[in-house]
């Protein structure tokens, strides 16, 4: 499977139905350099009913929007090679991304908050948990 190619991991997909009342399943991008994170990220992600994708650095997550493909919600780490989740964060949002970028980090409060001021809608404490998802499922 490509990176950015929908395809269900989870008989228990999560959809969401807009104003038009037209049903939609909901894609999360997973950015971490870690395998093992993304790993143990995807599973949860699909746990709750998100079709989980992943990518291991800031310039793919990049890419992959510039290409035209699009998430509902976006967990990035915040130490990455080639670019970090601070850069790749700004670089969404001064292409006009808009669909929610939620940091992930090891890193203490002063480095959180130059994470939070690129961009990010929020930011939690590695790794995710179904807790730490679950309130961006009802906010989608």
């Amino acid at each position: 499977m490509m990176l950015g190619e929908a395809r269900p991991s989870s008989k228990r997909m999560k959809t969401v139905e807009n104003n038009e009342g037209i049903v939609k399943q909901l894609f999360a991008l997973i950015v971490d350099d870690d395998p093992i994170v993304r790993k143990i990220h995807s599973s949860i992600l699909n746990s709750v009913g998100f079709i989980a994708q992943v990518a291991s650095n800031g310039k793919k997550v990049v890419d992959l929007f510039r290409s035209g493909v699009t998430f509902d919600i976006v967990f990035i780490d915040m130490d990455m090679p080639i670019m970090n989740g601070i850069e790749a964060t700004k670089e969404l949002r001064a292409m006009g991304v808009t669909c929610k970028i939620v940091g992930v980090t090891s890193r203490d409060n002063e480095a959180k908050e130059a994470f939070l001021e690129a961009g990010l809608d929020f930011c939690h404490l590695k790794p995710l948990t179904v807790a730490k998802v679950t309130p961006f499922l009802e906010q989608l």
